[in-house]
């Protein structure tokens, strides 16, 4: 069942596109329903409205005119403020290697084009859910690890930490379970949704980037790949 979105808590969506009847019709599908849109036809001028105002979502596509969408992309990642700016990529090139590069820049999620916007504004919704606000939880921990779920903040050793909405949710969802393996399928139901169709490689890019942002150098790696099974929060040698 589609969610709306109240006139006080309408998310804002920066739709990064160049072909003006696919802007059109996603502007005019957002708003049904309930979100804020605003407008750039071209990778600088994406950069400069998300200077200007920080929107809660970029839906970005791949091939723009003079910066393209892997850039700004990656220039987004760069800037402090704009790190874990939730990111869905769009694009009309359907290799694997093309999405997990999308993936591997510091895009969230990614559609192919043609997309049925229905599997569209689920995938934004799910995204938006992993990066907005939740109700008082309290404070998870595991060796030297402490998420602090009320101020949505991760350190190590008390080093901040900076996640992605989805490093951010597939940590929260290892430290609620410390030991357990999981499977990509149950990852990818845990994280994000029955309802979102995400192929299992994409749990694999993801984990590369969360053992990037939460092990130091010289720090053990505290996921433990299990061969042909998955995934733990689990710090033992192997």
């Amino acid at each position: 069942m589609a969610e709306a979105y109240s006139s006080l808590a309408k998310p804002t969506i920066l739709v990064v596109e160049d072909e003006a009847p696919l802007l059109t019709l996603l502007r005019y599908n957002l708003e049904k329903q309930g979100f804020k849109v605003e407008e750039a036809a071209d990778g600088q001028e994406a950069l400069l409205r998300v200077s200007e105002a920080r929107p809660d979502l970029v839906l970005l596509d791949w091939m723009l005119p003079a910066l393209s969408g892997i850039e700004v992309c990656r220039q987004l990642r760069r800037r402090p403020n704009t790190r874990d700016l939730p990111i869905i990529m769009v694009t009309a090139r359907t290799e694997d290697q093309d999405a997990v590069r999308a993936l591997d820049t510091g895009a969230d999620d990614y559609i192919a084009k043609p997309f049925v916007m229905d599997a569209l504004l689920a995938r934004i919704r799910a995204l938006l859910r992993r990066s907005g606000g939740v109700a008082a939880k309290g404070t998870l921990t595991y060796r030297d690890l402490t998420m602090d779920q009320d101020a949505h903040r991760v350190s190590r050793s008390n080093r901040a930490l900076h996640l992605g909405p989805t490093e951010y949710r597939l940590l929260e969802f290892f430290l609620q379970h410390p030991g357990r393996v999981f499977t990509r399928e149950q990852l990818l139901d845990a994280v994000w949704g029955r309802d979102i169709h995400v192929e299992p490689r994409t749990v694999d890019v993801h984990i590369r980037r969360l053992r990037k942002a939460i092990n130091g150098k010289d720090e053990p790696d505290l996921i433990r790949t299990v061969r042909s099974a998955g995934y733990a929060l689990d710090a033992e040698d192997h």
